[in-house]
């Protein structure tokens, strides 16, 4: 058993507690929540387990003691056994239990519980330095008082936030943070200070520097500042009346909600505001409808997150015509949108719903002399590390997140989710391979 929970074998896991926990296809499904074409998959060796919350599931529903889930790689339920102080924990009982509706709800707030916990300790490990300052211009709740600056025009308030989204589209995550605090400040005494269309064109600049910020937070995992600054997007949005805008801004909230595995949410806002940016536009233009593109993008995302496959790949497929009618790929309105990033989610997709052998050959499609985004290159190959990881091709997923570090170091160091990664792979390696993923791991700042 321990050497099922450490190779994370989900099939050998379930075998066993068929074979010892007299627990049939049909008893694992109603104590996981998974559906049981599902577990059938598993157990058939057809699909396998990667995802964290799918873990965490089986774990509860086995009713897995603390050192079994910390084998497994997940948090223990009595966090103390973490300092020492703990208890020793209850031997688990010999068939598989079916829980109370008390005891689903305690085990929700539990998960709801670690998952905020765990969220806080990956943020501590990848944050970014000026998040204090973020905060506290998102906080700013009263109107701005200060006088109007020389430079407080619309060409030069333009500039800034142009300045901020190239940044962040090569990540330059650290600079992009450390000039957000003052460009947000300043956009907010915009607002008190112009009227008419100069005050509408303002508020599409204030709706695009939140997304910034928001999506910067969200790299970091900082996801309670990354709400508040997508809501504070979403409002500039509505309020600069344009349909582009707030579709734009919608694809940060709906990027939030999946954060916080609200996926069914995420899905249906994306799906809809991608609707109302077609309905509103009489006469598509290469803006709106490459935010209609990216909206069915993110939508796909989330329905993938949420292992709905069929809904997933439709809008994959409505996206692809989108980015058929726009011609080619290009950046309007800051999505990167077209043939080339379509693909590119195609791959992340496949990783998702846990097809390493799609994602990969979807991989060796892409051309990346059509990829001008640098964000979008290094996830191409983090997503490519996370295939090879899933299809225990390790030395093929050190080599494509060595490249994905060359394209863009903060990648590395500022997500979590790679950090995760990459001490995944770490604890797998074995000889030169570890030794290589050791290096790696101390370039990004993580203890592997």
């Amino acid at each position: 058993m321990r050497r099922i929970l450490q190779k994370r074998d989900v099939a050998g896991l379930l075998r066993f507690a068929q074979q010892y926990g007299g627990a049939s296809q049909t008893r694992l499904a109603a104590a996981t929540g998974i559906a049981q074409g599902r577990i059938s998959e598993v157990l058939n060796g057809r699909k396998r387990v990667t995802a964290f919350e799918v873990f965490e599931r089986i774990a509860d529903g086995l009713g897995m003691p603390d050192q079994a889930r910390m084998l497994l790689g997940l948090a223990p339920l009595n966090l103390a056994i973490l300092t020492g102080d703990s208890a020793p924990a209850t031997a688990p009982t010999a068939r598989l239990p079916l829980p109370s509706v008390e005891e689903k709800e305690d085990r929700v707030k539990r998960r709801q519980f670690i998952s905020l916990a765990g969220a806080g300790i990956a943020a501590s490990a990848g944050s970014l330095a000026g998040v204090d300052r973020i905060a506290a211009a998102l906080t700013r709740y009263s109107a701005p008082t200060t006088a109007p600056a020389p430079d407080l025009t619309v060409e030069a308030l333009t500039k800034a936030v142009r300045a901020a989204k190239i940044g962040y589209q090569a990540c330059h995550y650290g600079a992009v943070a450390q000039r957000l605090p003052a460009l947000l400040d300043r956009l907010a005494v915009a607002t008190a200070a112009f009227t008419g269309d100069d005050l509408r064109t303002v508020y599409v600049l204030q709706a695009e520097a939140y997304h910034v910020a928001s999506s910067v937070l969200l790299k970091s995992e900082e996801r309670g500042l990354a709400w508040l600054a997508a809501d504070r997007s979403m409002q500039a949005a509505e309020r600069s009346e344009n349909p582009t805008t707030i579709g734009a801004s919608t694809r940060i909230v709906t990027h939030a909600l999946m954060k916080d595995r609200h996926y069914s949410p995420a899905t249906e806002l994306a799906t809809r505001m991608a609707e109302r940016v077609d309905h509103d536009t009489a006469q598509p233009s290469p803006d709106s409808l490459s935010v209609y593109g990216a909206l069915l993008l993110r939508g796909a995302v989330a329905a993938a997150k949420n292992e709905d496959r069929a809904q997933a790949l439709t809008l994959l497929d409505e996206a692809e015509e989108a980015g058929r009618r726009l011609g080619g790929d290009h950046n309007y309105q800051w999505t990167a949108f077209g043939p080339t990033n379509v693909l590119l989610h195609r791959v992340n997709i496949a990783v998702t719903l846990g097809d390493a052998g799609s994602a990969i050959d979807y991989a060796r499609r892409v051309r990346l002399d059509n990829i001008d985004v640098t964000e979008r290159k290094a996830t191409l190959f983090i997503d490519a590390a996370r295939a090879y990881a899933q299809w225990n091709k390790l030395d093929r997923a050190y080599e494509a997140l060595m490249t994905a570090e060359q394209l863009a170091p903060e990648e590395l160091r500022t997500r979590p989710a790679v950090h995760q990664l990459i001490t995944d792979i770490h604890a797998r390696s074995t000889g030169h391979l570890r030794t290589n993923m050791t290096e790696l791991a101390e370039r990004v700042r993580i203890a592997a």
